[in-house]
């Protein structure tokens, strides 16, 4: 096998490991870039390649995440990781572990993590590596990595949710909330939320949005009701999805241009966090992307606007 065909082969890995790292495809897709870069410049070929690049794409995103931390400090409201769709990567030995750790919430807990133990930690608990190639990888003992993937565990384990409901379960509470999101029914949205549920947006400062975090059912409600008033008017659909291993939704308007994505996170029967993407520079890997802000006028011109403004939700009203 030739040095390329060695690369492509583990490629979703080498992006799998990555994107866990920085909770951004762009970014992950750099980091293999430059990898593929440092392996094709390497005079002699490594005993296993596996694990040379898997420390090579390890070292990299470390370096990347830890000028991320810095910048993400000055971003413009709630930071949220990249949609993924799709993991390149699968293992049937491991499936549970990518899942998990694929999810926003999953990746939120990750970010509280220093570079070094999130570094560990995706290598031992969710790729299974070995310690000596984890302590390669991170380049501190097997003693130190073993007590970084404890604190890290605890960390992680800390953060879940208790009675999280079963993918088939989730799967299908997701896609009668959709439903009645494409259908009108306003009323019939309030039933799957929980009574504590958010609703977080991530705009960076580049889309409209009222606000950050809205929270509670009647809250949430009148905000998700709205948004389905303000797409009908534009003719927006609705695609179910596989967001992050989650049920979610992307949001196209009437050419197929992306307007946002949502990812649920449901527990014990019920919505309990929706998180909308709306940054357009998060989006752009899924397809071309709408202008959200073109969008919401065209809605509000369609509505007999007086001045152009958006028909806020009633938690914002004055």
């Amino acid at each position: 096998m030739t040095r390329v065909e060695e690369f492509q082969e583990l490629r979703p890995l080498l992006f799998s490991i990555a994107y866990r790292l920085l909770g951004s495809v762009s970014e992950a897709e750099d980091a293999v870039q430059e990898t593929w870069l440092r392996y094709e410049a390497a005079a002699a070929p490594p005993a296993s390649a596996k694990a040379f690049l898997a420390a090579v794409v390890t070292r990299i995103s470390i370096d990347v995440l830890r000028s991320a931390r810095v910048r993400r400090e000055a971003y413009v409201g709630t930071w949220l990781p990249e949609p993924l769709l799709t993991d390149p990567y699968q293992d049937p030995e491991r499936s549970a572990e990518l899942a998990d750790s694929l999810s926003m919430a999953a990746l939120l807990l990750l970010e509280r993590l220093s570079p070094l133990e999130r570094a560990v930690f995706v290598l031992r608990e969710v790729f299974g590596f070995g310690f000596p190639e984890v302590a390669s990888a991170v380049g501190r003992s097997e003693a130190a990595c073993r007590q970084l993937v404890v604190r890290a565990r605890r960390h992680m384990e800390a953060g879940r949710p208790r009675f999280e409901t079963d993918r088939g379960e989730r799967d299908e509470l997701a896609g009668r909330f959709l439903d009645a999101f494409r259908d009108g029914d306003l009323d019939g949205l309030r039933e799957f939320l929980a009574a504590d549920v958010e609703m977080v947006g991530d705009g960076g400062g580049k889309a409209p949005q009222w606000a950050d975090r809205f929270v509670g059912a009647e809250t949430v409600g009148g905000v998700v009701a709205v948004l389905a008033r303000l797409f009908a008017r534009i003719s927006a659909r609705v695609e179910r999805h596989q967001v992050n291993g989650r049920p979610g939704a992307v949001f196209r308007d009437r050419d197929g241009r992306v307007l946002n994505i949502w990812a649920f996170e449901i527990v014990d029967g019920r919505i309990q966090m929706i998180r909308s993407v709306n940054n357009p520079d998060k989006l752009g890997h899924l397809g071309p992307v709408a202008d959200a802000g073109a969008a919401l006028l065209e809605a509000n011109q369609a509505r007999g606007a007086s001045h152009g403004l958006i028909e806020e939700p009633a938690a914002l009203q004055s």
